[in-house]
């Protein structure tokens, strides 16, 4: 691994004074022939380790990962039960073969299925959109480009730290929902859970010209700490890479294993 090079900020993250290490990870993204960044917060040490300073807080569309904040809002308006509420598929075929049927929440979340949180867009309605985002400070609030779609690669943007610092609140749970609300909405988060650690995330893709961008955030909670990760990747629209979609995981986990979390 190469030496880290240490910069300290005094920045407003929890009230709290962190490090911010820089650390060069793009082998990692050549290797799949994808442009990006990682960034990571370890949790007790305060302590961000970034491969870029300038991509760390370069908004961009969140694109999927945006079902977080959605679940979350979903089910602390009621517009949705819980989990379980099936929502009936229109009928209409999508490109994604798996959307194409009845979904719950759980499997929405975990199939990325557009149709469904667009559903719950038109039930939560803009007013409450905006009151939420405004509470969440979640990017930079704009929900201009339409109910359905202000966060598919349109008008919803939000940078890898503030992801980072709205994962961190949902942890702590430091966020204007109910305890049942964090409960299921952490339950359908989990992606992996093994004896050594319980990792939570979501994917996230969009294809807005020149460049498709994909995501892929979440935290790992271990015995003696928790560790918060965005990764974020490009690639030209117009270029064929049918791996895209798992290169964003594969390097995640390759530079989680190579800092020993995973």
């Amino acid at each position: 691994m190469k030496k880290l090079l240490t910069f300290i900020f005094i920045l407003g993250f929890s009230q709290n004074i962190f490090s911010q290490k820089i650390e060069d990870f793009s082998q990692y993204f050549k290797e799949k022939d994808v442009e990006g960044g990682f960034f990571l917060y370890d949790y007790q040490k305060k302590e961000y380790i970034v491969s870029d300073k300038a991509e760390f807080v370069r908004p961009t569309s969140p694109a999927s990962t945006f079902k977080i904040p959605n679940s979350l809002i979903a089910l602390e308006t009621g517009v949705i039960k819980d989990e379980n509420e099936v929502i009936k598929w229109d009928g209409q075929k999508r490109r994604i073969e798996t959307w194409n049927t009845d979904h719950d929440l759980k499997n929405a979340y975990k199939n990325s299925t557009v149709w469904f949180y667009q559903e719950l867009a038109r039930r939560i309605g803009e007013k409450n959109y905006q009151q939420y985002l405004q509470a969440l400070d979640y990017g930079n609030k704009d929900i201009s480009a339409g109910l359905t779609t202000f966060w598919l690669g349109s008008s919803l943007n939000i940078s890898p730290k503030n992801q980072i610092e709205f994962l961190v609140k949902l942890h702590e749970e430091k966020l204007p929902f109910s305890a049942r609300t964090f409960e299921i909405v952490k339950r359908i988060m989990i992606r992996e859970k093994t004896a050594d650690y319980v990792l939570r995330a979501k994917t996230g893709w969009y294809d807005t010209p020149p460049k498709d961008i994909g995501w892929y955030v979440g935290y790992i909670e271990k015995k003696d700490n928790i560790y918060f990760f965005a990764t974020r990747i490009y690639k030209p629209v117009e270029k064929d890479m049918p791996n895209f979609g798992a290169d964003r995981i594969e390097i995640t986990n390759t530079i989680l294993k190579k800092l020993g979390i995973i």
